[in-house]
């Protein structure tokens, strides 16, 4: 039965030095035949370097990245397999869920990164939303994505230019090639969300950055949606000059920013929604900064960052 099966490498970057990885301790323990699976764990200090550097290593026909501490269920490996029987799939994903063992900050910030409000289509990355369906880079992450290799090589990797949302403007070049791409619910990864406040405002700010300098490089329809929450912060500069009447709008997304809430703790828990309110809030207004922010960023398209040392391992089980 073996031979029918892929061959599966395993791509995970981490920082030098670090010695406990959670995602190769879940990798070994993945339900596929071992001889069928190549482990490498990427070290350097730019992600997407680190990943493209091992892609040119691997000898897998299918790549699974996987972030340093995401936690693969047992059975992902033969459940993403079998996606890709389907010639036109060359890329499979899923969400990245908060573990029950996560201390009570991190499980209110996964009830923001979950909320439509919050995140929009964006929060399927971060709850189990639907069934198996055709889908794109707003659904899909790279701690938790299958693809197939000479299709990575064909498009020549990520753009080393941008960190984050380097995965993101990759699969909008594969959609455009025909490709298809799929989220699966089912294909999951456990993560926990950032341990601080001031880690969770950074990541925000980091992902509207990301998205702006993506927009900047490879401009597409997709990501118009994305305007809406730096224009949340334009207006919020510009409202009181238009006194009460400048209000008006605000008043309508307190309005939303409550509906959410009842939807949340519908799912959630009413406890976690509502100190989650607040933090719906911030999402909006610290993406948009740093929307705002990649706007004048200085990037250069398809710019390769040969100065970035990565050791690649090659971890035995």
């Amino acid at each position: 039965m073996n031979e029918l099966l892929p061959k599966v490498t395993i791509i995970i970057p981490t920082r030098p030095g670090q010695a406990e990885i959670p995602a190769v301790v879940a990798a070994r323990g993945l339900d596929y035949p071992r001889e069928l699976v190549e482990i490498l764990v990427a070290r350097g200090k730019q992600p997407a370097v680190q990943r493209n550097t091992a892609i040119k290593t691997a000898q897998g026909d299918l790549i699974y990245f996987l972030d340093d501490d995401s936690r693969p269920l047992a059975a992902n490996l033969r459940r993403g397999v079998r996606h890709f029987q389907n010639p036109k799939v060359t890329m499979v994903g899923g969400p990245n869920l908060c573990p029950n063992e996560a201390p009570g900050l991190e499980k209110i910030f996964s009830v923001v990164l979950s909320s439509w409000l919050a995140f929009g289509p964006s929060r399927a990355r971060y709850d189990k939303v639907g069934q198996v369906r055709p889908s794109g880079e707003k659904e899909l992450i790279l701690c938790n994505l299958m693809a197939r290799r000479k299709d990575l090589v064909e498009l020549g990797g990520f753009d080393e230019s941008l960190y984050p949302n380097e995965e993101n403007a990759l699969m909008d070049e594969l959609q455009k090639r025909g490709s298809q791409l799929l989220y699966d619910p089912d294909f999951m990864v456990h993560r926990r969300p950032r341990p601080t406040l001031k880690a969770f405002v950074k990541m925000l700010f980091n992902y509207g950055r990301g998205r702006a300098e993506q927009f900047r490089l490879h401009p597409t329809p997709g990501s118009v949606l994305n305007f809406v929450p730096p224009l949340f912060c334009l207006y919020l500069v510009l409202a009181p000059f238009f006194g009460l009447l400048g209000l008006v709008p605000l008043g309508f997304y307190a309005v939303a920013v409550v509906g959410q809430t009842l939807g949340s703790a519908a799912t959630k828990g009413f406890g976690k929604a509502v100190l989650a309110l607040p933090l719906v809030v911030l999402t909006h207004i610290c993406y948009g900064i740093g929307f705002w922010r990649g706007l004048f960023t200085k990037v250069q398209r398809g710019q390769k960052n040969t100065g970035i040392e990565v050791a690649i391992e090659k971890i035995s089980f």
